[in-house]
């Protein structure tokens, strides 16, 4: 998504900040240090809320690294947690792959997966 599209749908760099500083729900993952990924859960709703990794990225296990850390902390207070996702998107298989079931349609082609607790 672009900055726009993320800044339409509420998320911008001071709602990011507001989360992070209202609790610990976000994880950065580096290359070289470099910014390769990051990754931010709603702990109040359950929610994997975001999981990005720079294309350049991709393929080296910094998704399903930043995928575990999150549901680390989903499941710390959490029976289950769920996410939304673009349908035929390269997360959505990574999701499906790490155990992430239970689809629903939400619409505009986009699903909710959710995983429970082992």
């Amino acid at each position: 998504m672009t900055s726009a599209e993320l800044a339409a749908v509420g998320v911008t760099p001071e709602s990011i900040a507001e989360a992070i500083r209202s609790t610990p729900c976000a994880w950065v993952a580096t290359v070289d240090d470099e910014v390769a990924g990051f990754a931010m859960v709603d702990l109040d709703s359950a929610c994997l809320f975001a999981l990005f990794v720079r294309s350049d990225h991709e393929g080296r296990g910094l998704g399903s690294a930043l995928c575990q850390a999150c549901e680390q902390a989903l499941f710390a207070q959490h029976e289950a947690a769920w996410l939304e996702t673009a349908k035929s998107s390269r997360a959505a298989r990574l999701y499906r792959h790490l155990g992430w079931g239970k689809e629903s349609n939400i619409g505009d082609g986009d699903i909710r997966l959710s995983k429970r607790r082992a």
